[in-house]
């Protein structure tokens, strides 16, 4: 699925599917994003493969001006995912009715023109075409990221922690889309 909207007079913006060949644009503006932002909290050895999981549905990139400048991903739950299991046991439901948003970014220079919203909207469609219920993680300390998700009407589930290695435990919030319109 594509969609065009308008930002302004002279910006255009634009989600569509990822392609191979977008990776390497992914991997550029999620550098800048760790740079400024520390997303994600340990870099990946391979950045394409950490953008590629898997347990991918799809993944979208946003185009400002015909440029990538966000990225978004849909997956099937996995073990490291702890907002599935939350859910699940909040509604009885199985973990594999859900399915998890994540790689969400958007570049710095890019901020302020709803673009995170677009990609956000283009995974809970995606997933409910599906017949899954949108969930996600993020760390605690994101304070930005979750401020969106909420704004877009996303409600926390918990606060758990995760065992990300052999001497990092971190806080992640877990979410629940808002009911379907």
């Amino acid at each position: 699925m594509n969609s065009e909207h308008r930002s302004g007079p002279s910006t255009s913006l634009r989600v569509r599917r990822r392609t191979d060949p977008d990776l390497g644009e992914c991997v550029r503006v999620l550098a800048e994003v760790h740079e400024r932002d520390g997303y994600p909290v340990n870099w990946p050895d391979s950045p394409d493969i950490w953008l590629t999981p898997s347990k991918l549905v799809s993944a979208w990139v946003a185009e400002s001006n015909g440029r990538v400048v966000g990225h978004v991903g849909l997956s099937h739950s996995g073990e490291a995912d702890a907002a599935p299991a939350v859910w699940s046991a909040r509604t009885g439901a199985g973990a594999e009715a859900t399915a998890v948003v994540s790689r969400l970014f958007v570049a710095p220079s890019a901020r302020g023109l709803g673009i995170g919203a677009l990609l956000m909207e283009q995974a809970v469609t995606t997933a409910r075409d599906h017949g899954l219920h949108p969930v996600l993680d993020v760390v605690s300390s994101d304070t930005a990221a979750a401020a969106l998700y909420e704004r877009l009407g996303w409600r926390p589930l918990a606060t758990v922690e995760q065992i990300w290695g052999p001497e990092q435990a971190v806080s992640v919030r877990c979410y629940t889309a808002p009911a379907a319109p």
